[in-house]
């Protein structure tokens, strides 16, 4: 869907950038790829603030999702230096050129390959946590689990999040505000539905496992980009979509089971 949306805005974009049309197709665009970010952005939130305190949580949200913005936009102006990330390392330091593996990779794919493996570990190690059931024998707060380590997380995984996706907006357009404006509004669809969708996901155990394989997915895909090597994300996001319809489905099925096992309640005389 990513892919789709990008080629579709560049589309859009060629020969007339400057058309009003062109610059609310190309928002409206921008804004549906920064809502694709954003699902990545509500799993991880809602992973990483379930290990506080629940009256620390939604100001963890919020304060993460707020700084996290203020990382993207700063990205956005400095574009420049954004994309001189990019230029391999053998390149930019021609001494390292010897080096086979680093001297083809870029400052931008270091990034990425530390953001993959961060993210794996996360996943995995929550996973284990959900299955061996030891949350609800140590309870969720545990060593570097406080409001400015979590906060830090979300900021840090949204710029990797946010890296390609800064490079490809300003590849449609260079039109600094309609980029900005885009992330703005996702920003705040984000902010509303983080809450009630976390909730959900840490309500029921199935679904977190499903949404940290999810994340894992994610991870060894960052990780796949470092190397150059492009997954679509059509191929991620459909699986594990039908994945929780499926998963959605039994518990509809467990819970209407439960309904009619349940006695009838007795009239009161």
């Amino acid at each position: 869907m990513f892919d789709l949306l990008a080629s579709a805005a560049t589309e859009l974009t060629t020969g007339a950038q400057s058309g009003i049309g062109n610059i609310v197709g190309v928002l409206l665009l921008l804004l549906g790829l920064e809502l694709v970010l954003g699902v990545d952005n509500i799993l991880v939130i809602s992973i990483l603030v379930a290990r506080l305190p629940k009256d620390q949580q939604n100001t963890a949200r919020i304060v993460g999702l707020a700084l996290a913005l203020v990382a993207r936009i700063f990205l956005l102006l400095g574009v420049t230096w954004l994309l001189r990330l990019s230029t391999p390392i053998g390149e930019a330091v021609p001494a390292l050129e010897a080096i086979p593996l680093l001297s083809t990779l870029s400052l931008k794919d270091l990034v990425l390959l530390a953001g993959g493996l961060f993210l794996i570990y996360k996943a995995v190690k929550e996973i284990h946590h959900v299955v061996e059931l030891e949350d609800e024998h140590e309870g969720p707060h545990g060593k570097g689990h406080t409001f400015t380590a979590i906060v830090t997380q979300i900021v840090l995984l949204d710029i990797v999040f946010s890296l390609d996706s800064v490079i490809t907006a300003v590849g449609m357009i260079d039109v600094l505000w309609v980029i900005i404006t885009s992330v703005t509004l996702a920003f705040v669809v984000v902010l509303i539905f983080a809450k009630p969708i976390g909730d959900f996901i840490l309500a029921h155990p199935a679904i977190k496992i499903l949404a940290l394989s999810f994340l894992l997915t994610i991870g060894i895909t960052i990780m796949m980009e470092a190397f150059h090597k492009h997954v679509p994300k059509a191929y991620i996001y459909l699986p594990m979509g039908f994945a929780l319809a499926v998963e959605l489905l039994q518990m509809r099925y467990s819970r209407n089971k439960r309904l009619k096992a349940a006695p009838p309640a007795r009239e009161t005389e």
